[in-house]
């Protein structure tokens, strides 16, 4: 299988966490979100992903899943060992609406395409896109923060899908610069995610294509 992803995008970072829990390894294929206007939008890449993001994960009989929550339930499904969903159903919609706080709500708030129209279309300079980015993401992280439990990872001693939902959003809420210290349960799994083996080789840091990024081009 081949794993089409940037670094340090949250979703390839889903992506990426939920194959290193499940033991799965992918060859990965970097796709720059920045350079030459962005690859993702090259005729090459839109051969594999109509819609031009990332990530994209092409199976060995050539099929190409799209999405991160589509892939993420394909790896449950066809690898359930270790589950990243409970077996109680009702345990199941909190984790997966833990999740879905975080893709659907906060997430698409603040990917690139998000912040180049604020830029571009709508004038918004460097004072108002940190207003926007901490606004959303305080929101988000206030309901996650009173929906998930009070001991190891988000619902429970194991890591979920909600997890692997949260962990990335954490690194993106610190490379913006949005205050965190007020979320000691997130703050709890992020440490508990830092000692992971499958955390750390999913991290941004451990990519092959990861790059030092300066202040200058922290939000692209």
């Amino acid at each position: 299988m081949k794993l089409y992803a940037y670094w340090r995008s949250g979703t390839s970072f889903r992506v990426r966490a939920a194959l290193a829990l499940k033991g799965i390894t992918v060859d990965v294929v970097p796709v720059h979100l920045v350079r030459g206007g962005g690859e993702q939008k090259q005729p090459a890449y839109r051969a594999v992903n109509p819609q031009g993001r990332v990530p994209s994960l092409a199976l060995d009989d050539g099929a190409v899943l799209t999405q991160s929550p589509a892939i993420i339930e394909y790896l449950e499904e066809v690898h359930p060992e270790p589950p990243l969903l409970p077996a109680d159903p009702v345990l199941r919609a909190k984790v997966r609406a833990v999740a879905a706080i975080i893709g659907c709500d906060v997430h698409p708030l603040h990917n690139s395409g998000t912040l180049a129209a604020l830029k571009g279309q709508f004038g918004a300079d460097e004072a108002a896109i940190q207003a926007w980015l901490t606004k959303w993401m305080t929101d988000g992280f206030t309901a996650v923060e009173a929906l998930i439990g009070d001991e190891g990872f988000a619902f429970g001693p194991e890591p979920t899908v909600a997890d692997v939902y949260i962990v990335p959003q954490v690194y993106t809420a610190r490379r913006f610069n949005v205050p965190i210290e007020n979320f000691p349960r997130i703050l709890r799994v992020e440490a508990l995610a830092a000692a992971h083996p499958a955390f750390q080789a999913a991290h941004p840091s451990s990519q092959p294509d990861a790059e030092q990024v300066t202040k200058a081009t922290a939000r692209s």
